[in-house]
């Protein structure tokens, strides 16, 4: 994903699965003025963003769905912040995922390419489906080899969250060209001062 904060500029940034894809969206409290998800039309341009590469005209989403999806990502935000803190996990946001991953997901089919396969997704597709791949992400992410490699980034005032799929499990950075490279600019100064 291409990221272009408030502070101006832009980067890319991996967060490594679809569910912190969505974080990216906007979020509650303080994340508000990143908000991003004000209209169905929205959610729909949000999946042509997000690593499922829809076509966002063939997304249906409703203002009910719309809602239903602002309070996933808000819980999926409260959720990444237990794990990253190592707090507690409510009970409740469990059964936020398992209300929202309940219903048919998107379909996936297959493509024959010149070097291989493909995954493609079954379109028109409802905000609903988009919502229960998103949840079915969290339950494999969290059930899976990863679960305890969910990180926020190490950079001062940063928040962003990911998934560490790196070999030796030791990302630090949303993007090493944008807190990593602040990061190493800020030691080198101390370094050097007197």
């Amino acid at each position: 994903m291409v990221l272009r904060p408030p502070s101006g500029g832009m980067f890319r940034f991996d967060p490594g699965t679809l569910w912190l894809d969505l974080l990216v969206s906007g979020g509650p409290g303080e994340l508000a003025v990143f908000e991003t998800l004000h209209t169905p039309a929205d959610l729909a341009d949000w999946t042509a963003l997000s690593r499922l590469r829809l076509d966002p005209a063939q997304v249906h989403v409703t203002d009910v769905e719309l809602l239903a999806g602002k309070g996933l990502r808000d819980g999926l935000w409260e959720l990444a912040r237990s794990l990253t803190r190592a707090r507690p996990v409510r009970p409740e946001l469990a059964a936020l995922v398992d209300a929202a991953a309940a219903p048919p997901p998107l379909a996936p089919r297959v493509r024959v390419t010149g070097s291989g396969f493909r995954r493609e997704w079954t379109l028109p597709a409802t905000g609903t489906q988009l919502l229960s791949t998103v949840a079915r992400d969290v339950v494999d992410v969290l059930t899976g080899p990863y679960a305890d490699r969910v990180r926020e980034c190490g950079g001062d005032r940063c928040g962003l969250v990911f998934l560490d799929t790196s070999r030796p499990g030791s990302r630090r950075w949303c993007s090493m060209e944008r807190c990593g490279n602040r990061s190493k600019v800020r030691a080198l100064r101390e370094r050097r001062a007197p």
